[in-house]
């Protein structure tokens, strides 16, 4: 199997995890959006009130009047673009590390290689990240500190993947050493131990005011689940794909060689 084969099987994983991710985050995460976008509306109509009253000769604002995108096509095509592009870029890389991975995750066979490099992506790129800087909601947090909290999300995101890319460094010289079993140990605490360290040092963002409990814990579990859905779909359907594949190149190997004994 060629590296482009293993790109293109990503990349189809990957438009098919983005259609899922789609679904998932169209019926249960756009609910909560828009639940939070009408508390931050009913806010600044509080806030707009009190201006009202102190300045009668105040104008009124026509912020949803001027906006350029609407919120139905934010909620439908813009959201649809973005999990799409999303998908497919995460598909491709899965599929390249897949092929970069074969052979060299110990004895597993094509479809468990790539199955293992999609569940250390989804948790190195995703879940972890996910679990110290989680998604938050509009109304959420000041315009003032988006640079600085997109600038820690991303610095936690790429200690996270450095630290898959040791923990599978120790874990490959730890099973030349000792077996198999220690070998996945040593790997998974070397990952874990770093990631703890990280979050300790990262700082916390805590900017949540008096935002509801309740909606804050409905959003992040709607953005947790549509990062499971895409995760979960990129490693299915590149696991099924490129086991067919494999298996369609030992049939054609198998029968080469019977060919050829004869």
């Amino acid at each position: 199997m060629s590296t482009r084969t293993f790109l293109v099987q990503g990349l189809v994983a990957g438009l098919l995890a983005g259609i899922a991710a789609f679904v998932v985050a169209y019926t249960v995460g756009e609910p909560q959006v828009d639940r939070a976008i009408a508390l931050e509306e009913a806010a600044g109509a509080t806030a707009a009130d009190h201006e009202h009253s102190d300045d009668p000769a105040a104008g009124h604002s026509h912020d949803d009047e001027d906006a350029v995108v609407t919120r139905a096509t934010q909620s439908t095509l813009g959201l649809a673009t973005g999990t799409l592009a999303i998908g497919v870029v995460l598909g491709g890389l899965t599929g390249l590390l897949a092929a970069v991975g074969l052979g060299r995750l110990g004895g597993l066979r094509p479809a468990a290689s790539t199955a293992l490099v999609a569940l250390l992506g989804a948790v190195s790129f995703s879940v972890v990240p996910f679990l110290k800087y989680p998604a938050t909601p509009p109304a959420v947090g000041s315009g003032e500190t988006i640079d600085n909290r997109t600038a820690l999300y991303f610095g936690f995101l790429a200690v996270s993947v450095l630290a898959v890319l040791a923990a599978v460094a120790v874990a490959r010289a730890a099973v030349r050493l000792w077996s198999g079993v220690p070998g996945v140990v040593a790997g998974a605490a070397t990952y874990a131990v770093i990631v703890v360290v990280a979050a300790l040092a990262f700082p916390k963002v805590d900017e949540l005011g008096d935002f509801p409990a309740g909606l804050l814990w409905d959003f992040r579990v709607a953005s947790l689940l549509t990062l499971l859905a895409l995760w979960a779909v990129i490693g299915a359907a590149l696991t099924v794909l490129v086991d067919r594949t494999w298996r369609q190149h030992d049939a054609v190997r198998a029968r080469r060689e019977l060919a050829a004994s004869l």
